[in-house]
């Protein structure tokens, strides 16, 4: 039997390389894109084809570019006919003041984390229809709900994630397509360690299950999204341990 192919953005590290290990353990084939962090994916890549024996693609590149996503997915084609799994994870932060922010930090922003979600869906989803079913994760955050103090551009592109989630996930269910979010609290990651540990040490104790997530527990909940029922879309699923 033929193995389910998943693309995955932002893999090199974190949730990205968290649902990539959870995948291939599963037989998933893979492509897994990171920007620039090349010698850290190979290094993921070569491992989980040494202990799973799946096929692996690695395409590095900024999803932020329209035209390189395009030529990215001009690779997937010649690598594989169907993509079963998009997981749109690639993403980046931004901590201050929304009157300190450049245009420059806010266009990076939004091209990061909510055009690169368009584009990779735009792209995937002909492969999708092809097949006949198919199904998109995209990495969110609480603070696209609910909004957070100082990372205004953050929520914004979270937001406009969730929104685009459930609207895509009505145009395509027709078409046996499933679209979906996780909306993840504050996860034990890299961009997080960057907090000082005073102010994670605050985070915790608002916390109801008095610890954060870690990567490899998004991963699981995102394969546990990807082998629910075909009914099971257009939902923001909150993953934030109680928090809110």
């Amino acid at each position: 039997m033929k193995r389910k192919t998943a693309v995955i953005t932002g893999a090199s590290r974190g949730i990205g390389a968290a649902c990539a290990k959870v995948l291939a353990s599963h037989g998933y084939d893979l492509i897994l894109n990171c920007i620039s962090n090349e010698k850290m994916l190979n290094e993921l890549s070569d491992d989980l084809k040494n202990r799973y024996g799946v096929q692996i693609l690695i395409v590095c590149g900024d999803v932020s570019d329209y035209s390189f996503v395009e030529r990215m997915f001009e690779e997937i084609s010649a690598f594989t006919d169907t993509i079963d799994v998009l997981i749109n994870n690639a993403g980046i932060a931004h901590l201050g003041l929304l009157s300190d922010m450049s245009i420059e930090e806010w266009n990076r922003l939004i091209s990061t984390n909510l055009t690169s979600v368009f584009s990779c869906s735009k792209f995937a989803i002909p492969i999708m229809l092809k097949a006949g079913s198919g199904k998109i994760i995209n990495i969110s955050s609480i603070w696209g709900l609910y909004g957070a103090s100082y990372e205004v551009a953050y929520s914004a592109t979270k937001g406009g994630i969730d929104s685009f989630t459930r609207a895509l996930a009505k145009e395509l269910a027709p078409s046996d397509i499933q679209v979906n979010a996780i909306a993840c609290g504050v996860i034990d990651t890299d961009m997080n360690r960057s907090i000082d540990e005073e102010s994670l040490e605050l985070l915790r104790e608002e916390i109801p299950a008095g610890r954060f997530a870690s990567a490899d527990e998004v991963a699981e909940m995102v394969f546990s999204v990807i082998t629910s029922p075909s009914y099971l879309t257009g939902q923001i699923i909150q993953f934030d341990g109680g928090y809110i």
